[in-house]
């Protein structure tokens, strides 16, 4: 696997159409995969991003400023909730995912928790967030097709 270095920034007011755009073509794959097509990534509006830029942390990856990935977390007592972590097909398995999730880490230097979730079925995406030291700590029923694997990181008292 190559490492594909991007320059990775906090996003702004300014990015949320380019990001949803990304998103929505980033969860293609979830949702035939689920085979639900209303999944809350891709029916987001462009004013509940804005939203999410104004109350979480949102970074972007670009390369050769073409925007490739993106992610946002925001914090309460102690844990960090990770959220759509998205990278452009085209760039997905190039090591621009682990970029992204050390970069949103390393934003919150005062948690001691990460936790996450994804489907059920994505498993490429369980794969790829037990590497980075996340472990599965209860599963939940979305809908009789889909079910959440919320996984957590826990670190050391630094």
């Amino acid at each position: 696997m190559a490492t594909t270095l991007a320059t990775i920034t906090r996003a702004t007011l300014a990015d949320a159409s380019e990001i949803l755009a990304l998103q929505k073509l980033a969860y293609q794959s979830e949702a035939e995969r689920y085979n639900d097509y209303a999944i809350p990534p891709l029916v987001q509006t462009l004013a509940e991003m804005e939203d999410d830029l104004r109350g979480q942390v949102v970074i972007k990856a670009t390369l050769d400023g073409d925007l490739v990935g993106s992610a946002r977390a925001w914090e309460k007592d102690g844990t960090a909730f990770i959220g759509r972590v998205i990278v452009h097909p085209r760039w997905q398995g190039k090591g621009l995912g682990k970029q992204l999730m050390a970069d949103l880490e390393a934003r919150f230097p005062a948690a001691r928790r990460f936790e996450l979730f994804t489907g059920h079925l994505s498993h490429r995406n369980l794969s790829f967030y037990r590497g980075l030291g996340y472990r599965d700590f209860k599963t939940v029923a979305l809908t009789p097709a889909i079910q959440f694997v919320y996984l957590e990181k826990t670190l050391a008292p630094r």
